[in-house]
């Protein structure tokens, strides 16, 4: 780790108390070390977990990225890096731009679109468009759809699939536990469909987006709640949301499973990150919000799946339970594929853009985005 700067800043920073589960918010002062990572990691050797103890000083969760005592406070030590959207092509060929979908709860969502689309629309020869919903990752409690990282994945997703993109950005736990970030990502997809007779709020979706194709997708939590989108459109009465399929990307779901002694370190890093996402849950991992594998997935909203696995990562195994218990249910009759990275870690298509499994990785979500 290199350090790049040391500076001191007041902010405010929300408390929960935890005998009354209410927020409270209190000035502090922080002195801040700047240093050269930007992404948490799957190796967990040198991770914390601790149990709350006596003083409102003490650790409960240490965590490379932020920490949480045992009053509720959280500290996150990587500022947020918002990266503004921008009208000039990337490097993609992709353009970008913001759109708030909760005036109330003043939450955006940021739209991708191939330059070349806007282009189109010009020459009055324009073509509807896949239109992809991504959640993105952070174990519900760090990054934003406007995070540097996924500044960079998005558009290169679609540049490679050739689709239109709206991802979501979601209140963040602990500040706003579970459920919020589901009720958010909720309010998004309402937002989005109601675009579907071409007059909506936003002009891009209007104008490119085809609802004959509409995908969900996430990496890691925004994996989570994207299928908890899809079962929830599956199954709201009143709602008549057509979804075609789904990409999970390293889904953040896990259980009580019986544990090979070399994941259970990984495991308690996970099963601590879903303590601070839920602290109300009285199941714990055992909750059907994490406990996907073990919850009724037959109601499911789409037609087609597609599970993403990383051979090193510790949730691969429930990425594989969950293809393999809806291939097996006889209420969802849908198709499910898995593709699995060998010698990869958690998100590493997040992590190295540039890598070739990378490249492979999101050429095959390209594919599975035209597919009929």
């Amino acid at each position: 780790m290199s350090i790049v700067g040391v500076t001191a800043a007041e902010k405010t920073e929300t408390w929960i108390n935890q005998s009354t589960k209410s927020l409270e918010s209190r000035p502090s002062i922080y002195i801040y070390i700047s240093y050269t990572t930007s992404s948490y990691s799957s190796n967990t050797s040198n991770i914390l977990i601790q149990r709350p103890m006596d003083s409102d000083s003490e650790i409960a969760y240490d965590y490379p990225r932020y920490k949480v005592y045992k009053n509720g406070r959280i500290e996150r030590l990587v500022t947020d890096t918002f990266v503004p959207p921008s009208l000039t092509p990337d490097q993609n060929g992709v353009v970008s731009k913001d759109a708030v979908y909760s005036p109330e709860k003043n939450l955006s969502l940021r739209i991708y679109l191939p330059h070349k689309a806007g282009q189109e629309e010009k020459n009055k020869n324009k073509k509807k468009l896949p239109l992809l919903v991504y959640f993105h990752g952070g174990g519900f409690i760090m990054e934003t759809a406007f995070s540097p990282i996924y500044h960079t994945f998005l558009p290169s997703a679609v540049s490679a699939a050739g689709c239109i993109a709206v991802s979501v950005d979601y209140r963040r736990a602990p500040e706003h536990p579970i459920p919020v970030p589901y009720e958010d990502s909720w309010d998004a997809l309402k937002w989005v469909f109601a675009h579907v007779s071409g007059s909506g709020p936003e002009r891009w979706v209007n104008d490119h987006a085809d609802f004959g194709r509409v995908f969900l997708a996430g990496d890691s939590a925004g994996a989570n709640i994207a299928h908890h989108m899809a079962m929830r459109s599956g199954e709201e009465k009143g709602v008549s949301y057509e979804i075609s399929g789904m990409a999970l990307f390293h889904p953040f779901f896990f259980s009580k499973a019986p544990l090979e002694e070399e994941e259970a370190e990984a495991m308690r890093y996970m099963q601590g990150m879903w303590e601070i996402a839920s602290p109300n849950s009285e199941m714990g991992v055992e909750d059907p919000w994490v406990n996907v594998v073990g919850s009724d997935i037959s109601g499911l909203g789409c037609g087609r799946v597609l599970v993403m696995v990383a051979g090193n990562d510790v949730l691969a195994r429930e990425g594989w339970g969950y293809a393999e218990k809806l291939e097996k249910s006889s209420g969802w009759g849908g198709r499910v594929g898995v593709i699995e990275t060998k010698d990869e870690d958690h998100i590493f298509h997040i992590k190295n853009p540039g890598s070739v499994n990378t490249r492979l990785l999101v050429q095959s979500f390209a594919e599975f985005l035209n597919k009929d």
